[in-house]
């Protein structure tokens, strides 16, 4: 099984801070302060300490990079990463992620650095300034909106637009939200999600006008639904077939070339061959087999009682589908604002 995020995290902090750990509850034990004692788990957990997450994505909901793009762009950016920036902050793991709507990369590091001890211990700030970092503002103190992470935020992005821009891909520096700098960024929220609505609301209106016909509704409907059905069947008896003949004769394939058969190579290379010829064969056959079945359950009789059973079905749930999104209309206008103010946080 593979290792999680947590195992990988954890067996780094205990190889490389366990000497940390036990030098400095030596030194709490001294000076009789052993509740100041911590553990590798107390690293992983505390804010100052614990690994830092960062999410790569290139693009907004509406318009993105390809997975491909951006898996190749971010595996790119880590290794100068690395070679840059390895002495002092350390990439423990990453994944893409595409279970949602616009891929992404969740990318965790630690900085760390000797402390006057001489031991390795994750600190931010010290780590940044060891890799000659500085401060926004030098002549201003340390403080929360003046400190190196801002400094090397700022480095890493420049990084990654340049590596992007090496893949084609031509990046917004200054974030525009929808190209449209007069608006301000609540305002455009609101907008987009007074788009969303009218969309809606059209949609409705042209269901509720429909009602009006009911019958000419159910048969719209139940038309429709039928050529799916008889796409979808077809579709799914293609592919299902194509799936295990195509797999049963590619292992057959790997078999007869495999190093470990005793017959000649010609021998085997020959019957490779033929095994590509039956499947190529195969794939024809599927094509007209699936041709005939689809062109079957579209004869003008045959799709005429098939539309007749999925309208008795249909008729009685047309009025309750309408009256849900009547609902869901209505309950929508009123939280139109608080909508906006909770997608905020896509933006920054």
């Amino acid at each position: 099984m593979a290792a999680t995020f947590s195992d990988v995290e954890r067996q780094f902090y205990e190889t490389h801070y366990t000497a940390f750990i036990e030098g400095q509850n030596g030194r709490n034990a001294k000076i009789r302060h052993t509740e100041r004692n911590r553990s590798i788990p107390d690293l992983l957990s505390s804010r100052k300490t614990c690994p830092e997450e960062t999410i790569y994505q290139l693009g907004t909901l509406d318009e993105h990079a390809s997975a491909e793009d951006l898996l190749n762009i971010v595996t790119e950016f880590i290794e100068e990463f690395k070679a840059k920036f390895g002495e002092h902050v350390h990439v423990l793991d990453w994944a893409l992620h595409l279970d949602e709507s616009t891929p992404h990369i969740h990318e965790r590091h630690v900085f760390d650095c000797e402390n006057k001890y001489g031991e390795v211990a994750p600190q931010q700030e010290k780590a940044l300034e060891a890799l000659g970092f500085d401060l926004p503002d030098p002549d201003k103190p340390l403080s929360r909106r003046n400190n190196r992470k801002i400094t090397f935020d700022a480095a890493c992005r420049k990084m990654l637009f340049e590596v992007a821009k090496r893949h084609g891909l031509d990046l917004e520096e200054e974030a525009e939200y929808g190209n449209r700098k007069y608006l301000e960024k609540q305002d455009f929220i609101l907008a987009k999600q007074k788009e969303q609505l009218a969309a809606q609301q059209s949609k409705l209106d042209e269901l509720t006008l429909k009602v009006n016909d009911m019958e000419t509704l159910i048969d719209e409907v139940s038309a429709a639904a039928y050529d799916k059905a008889v796409e979808v069947v077809t579709d799914v008896v293609r592919t299902e077939t194509r799936k295990e003949d195509m797999r049963m004769i590619e292992d057959t394939k790997k078999w007869v070339l495999s190093p470990e058969r005793k017959a000649p190579q010609a021998t085997r290379e020959y019957a490779a061959h033929r095994l590509d010829t039956v499947l190529d064969k195969f794939l024809k056959t599927m094509q007209t087999t699936a041709a005939r079945l689809q062109e079957k359950l579209l004869k003008p009789e045959v799709r005429q009682k098939g539309k007749e059973q999925v309208k008795e079905k249909a008729r009685d749930s047309v009025l309750q589908l309408l009256n849900r999104l009547q609902a869901e209309q209505a309950q929508r206008n009123p939280s139109a604002l608080s909508t906006a103010e909770k997608s905020e946080n896509r933006f920054q």
